[in-house]
């Protein structure tokens, strides 16, 4: 079987729009977290975000198709396009070739809390047409699919925060079982309205610090929480043997995918991330690698007190250092240590964009691939003792990287690895 290699790339972000931009506010250090108004007029329980900025959709689309699409399919569709435009693929006859996959942890919540809102306090008992079509997950897929005349296998993926990873490993799939010649993922995310919020603050998930430029602190001591945001982003994905033949760049290969569930608990994950091990290692025999082949891990790294720790965790024991070697003395555990490459999150960035942030942070692998450079992490300036891993805290590092892992994961015990290489 012909390897896979994406050629495409597009993002739809808080810290820019368009992948360029994107990359370039992450070496900038840029953070696109920020007081959002409608959050303070409502009296939300939490009032900052992750907020795409200067987003005009009629830039993108007609004014009428604006008004039928929910602000998460508009930054999907907007994404999509710029992979597709970016990939010079010509769908023309091979439109039952080329296949989507969406991905959205929370489709059109927002839509749906706005519009019982209005219902319940107006005597105007009427829902316009065009609600439904806006709120569903698929509808993205479909959108992006009458846009651009794709017309093979189409399907929406909604596990929670690992959505994103895991519409790519969908792709993978398709391809490799010759349903499709290429797949284009698409992912967008825009659900911080007051609901959501409140039921992330009870939860405790959300961060309260009011300072939305150090909300967003993964692996900090200091941390309290996540930062939630909004965004898109897509990749296209083709068969080597497709893209050599139409003469395509290709930017890397996509190189491993797993997806797996912890089977434990609904919004906690394994406090010795075992879960995410066995996946990381699902996605490294796919590939034929070694985790001593990774030179960098963009791990999920919300900035929550628990999660960071376990993901520490289950990194660590990756490489062959399990919890009990913290009360050992044992004089090879440097030597283990010193075999994880370095890891970052770029959630200081950007927030926690749910689904489409696992699409968004692979392009991040990629471009690093692409540049030589590891993206730092935001905010990181007291260190958790229980986080004992180089997080690239002092900013962009220059450094050769050949192969990168994406690690997403989700509410519900999901996880998800994805491993690009360089092409």
């Amino acid at each position: 079987m012909s390897k896979l290699v994406i050629t495409g790339l597009g993002a739809v972000t808080p810290i820019g729009i368009g992948t360029d931009n994107f990359w370039q506010g992450i070496m900038n250090r840029e953070c696109g977290i920020d007081k959002v108004p409608s959050l303070i007029e409502s009296n939300a329980a939490i009032q900052i975000a992750g907020t795409v900025k200067d987003f005009k959709p009629t830039d993108y689309m007609s004014g009428k198709l604006a008004k039928e699409m929910s602000t998460f399919i508009q930054y999907a569709y907007v994404a999509a396009g710029e992979a597709l435009e970016d990939s010079k693929f010509d769908i023309g006859a091979e439109g039952d070739r080329i296949g989507i996959v969406m991905a959205t942890a929370l489709a059109g919540t927002a839509d749906t809390a706005e519009t019982q809102e209005e219902y319940s306090s107006t005597s105007r008992k009427k829902v316009s047409p065009r609600f439904l079509p806006k709120i569903l997950g698929n509808l993205g897929a479909a959108q992006i699919s009458i846009a651009h005349g794709i017309h093979g296998p189409s399907f929406t993926v909604t596990t929670a925060c690992s959505s994103g990873g895991d519409a790519i490993s969908i792709a993978a799939m398709l391809i490799k079982s010759g349903e499709a010649d290429a797949i284009l993922v698409a992912s967008g995310e825009s659900a911080h309205c007051p609901i959501i919020m409140s039921t992330l603050s009870q939860a405790k998930a959300l961060s309260k610090n009011p300072d939305p430029t150090t909300a967003c602190r993964p692996y900090d001591i200091d941390r309290d929480g996540f930062v939630m945001a909004e965004g898109g982003g897509a990749i296209l994905i083709e068969t080597e043997e497709h893209a050599l033949k139409r003469n395509a760049h290709i930017y890397a290969e996509l190189a491993g995918y797993a997806n797996n569930n912890d089977g434990y608990h609904v919004t906690a994950p394994r406090p010795d991330g075992s879960g995410s091990v066995k996946c990381m290692e699902s996605a490294l025999r796919k590939a034929g690698l070694t985790p001593e082949d990774i030179d960098y891990i963009n791990t999920h790294g919300t900035s929550t007190p628990v999660g960071d720790i376990a993901e520490c965790a289950a990194i660590k024991a990756l490489y062959g250092i399990t919890a009990d070697d913290a009360e050992s003395d044992d004089s090879s555990i440097a030597e283990r240590m010193s075999k994880i490459p370095p890891v970052s999150s770029t959630k200081g960035n950007t927030g926690h964009m749910m689904g489409a942030g696992g699409v968004t942070e692979v392009i991040a692998c990629i471009k690093a691939i692409e540049n030589g450079v590891l993206p730092p992490t935001l905010n990181c300036v007291t260190p958790d003792p229980k986080c004992d891993l180089d997080f690239v805290a002092d900013g962009p590092r220059k450094a050769e990287v050949k192969v990168a892992m994406s690690n997403a994961l989700g509410f519900g015990g999901q996880n998800s690895s994805i491993i690009v290489k360089k092409y």
